[in-house]
């Protein structure tokens, strides 16, 4: 499947889980679902038919999967279906099969095929990033909720020995206390349950400020996580990318590092202008997918995946000679004179040294020009 088949059917089943979501929302109201029965009932069959299908085909081609390639095929597609993913997927379709074959309360399946909204976690990268920097940090999350746990039992009781002469009815028991200490630890206070005596209030006064402390911790620990999931996202993008290059399987393993340090991923919508003529010459650009022109004289220039423009732009102190733009949607790899690599070469005083940048960048850029096997460089920059 090509990347724009593959955006394609994505799209339509994102469309298809946020249209089931609604669904089962409007169906909830009684007026709305005896008017639009039909239509919901073509919504639910539809999409169960279209949910049963994805899952039959992932279930199946799981020994396709590149870390289950060695098991045996009914293995690999064991270890599929136990997958987070894999039972969000059959777990979205189970209620409708279940009132097909049993007599459960139907309100309760209604509830159960709202499972489907997690199955965006499969299609959203920002989403499948949240749930990896949980899974990380629970070691982290478990010590944080046994604490505010322990924090939310001792303020309920030392509460309860204050405030159950006062007020038996809201303190007169632990239990009765712990509803005020998770309100007030969570800073909700909704003012239904507040203490009257002088020391009962000197006590729900430590205790918000307590929860503030109690609610950062665990809130510290996931944009901690998520922001290393982030970072680590990226590297694979970039990593993925480079290997599409054919040029870089000729380089050794030093100067890949040097130039995995440099790089960063560029996506190019259709008929985007990637480098305008006239403009400083910075980076050049490898090609992981798509395709596009170049606009030299007399002749455009069509390039491809695997392929590579801009160099002399490292080569040379240039300007552009020529407007680079994307026949269809691109992903670039982009390697830039301005960045800096954390192996690069620091000037006495601990700043940037640009000219050892673009010094290093040279050697890189002539080097992959001595190794490319299938063209001459092309030239978009002129000397200055």
């Amino acid at each position: 499947m090509n990347d724009r088949t593959d955006d394609v059917v994505h799209a339509i089943l994102i469309g298809l889980i946020l249209v089931n979501v609604g669904s089962v929302i409007l169906q909830s109201v009684p007026a709305w679902e005896t008017s639009y029965s039909f239509a919901f009932a073509v919504i639910e069959i539809v999409s169960v038919t279209i949910f049963s299908a994805e899952y039959g085909l992932r279930l199946w081609s799981a020994p396709e999967h590149t870390p289950w390639q060695e098991m045996h095929p009914w293995r690999a597609r064991l270890h599929f279906a136990l997958q987070p993913l894999s039972i969000i997927d059959l777990l979205a379709i189970i209620p409708f099969y279940a009132a097909l074959m049993t007599s459960f309360d139907l309100r309760t399946l209604l509830l159960l095929r709202l499972i489907r909204f997690f199955k965006l976690a499969r299609y959203s990268p920002g989403l499948a990033t949240l749930f990896n920097a949980i899974y990380n940090e629970r070691r982290g999350l478990i010590a944080a909720s046994i604490i505010l746990a322990g924090t939310v039992i001792i303020a309920a009781s030392v509460m309860h020995v204050i405030e159950r002469d006062a007020q038996p009815d809201k303190f007169g028991t632990i239990p009765d206390a712990i509803y005020w200490a998770v309100i007030t630890l969570a800073t909700v206070g909704y003012g239904d349950v507040v203490p009257v005596t002088g020391l009962g209030k000197m006590v729900a006064s430590l205790t918000a400020v307590l929860g503030i402390l109690m609610l950062a911790l665990p809130v510290g620990l996931l944009a901690s996580a998520f922001a290393r999931e982030i970072q680590k996202r990226d590297f694979i993008v970039t990593w993925s990318m480079v290997a599409r290059v054919p040029i870089f399987a000729q380089l050794e393993i030093d100067d890949l590092q040097e130039i995995m340090d440099r790089l960063h991923s560029k996506y190019c919508a259709q008929d985007e202008i990637i480098v305008h003529r006239g403009e400083p010459a910075e980076a050049m650009y490898f090609i992981a997918t798509g395709k596009v022109e170049i606009e030299l004289s007399p002749k455009p220039v069509t390039m491809g995946p695997g392929e590579f423009f801009g160099e002399m732009a490292i080569l040379n102190r240039s300007e552009r000679s020529a407007t680079v733009r994307a026949l269809k949607p691109s992903k670039l790899l982009v390697l830039d004179a301005r960045s800096q690599s954390p192996h690069g070469s620091q000037p006495a005083h601990g700043g940037p040294d640009p000219e050892s940048r673009r010094s290093t960048l040279k050697g890189i850029a002539a080097g992959l020009i001595r190794w490319s096997l299938n063209r001459p460089p092309i030239a978009i920059g002129k000397p200055s």
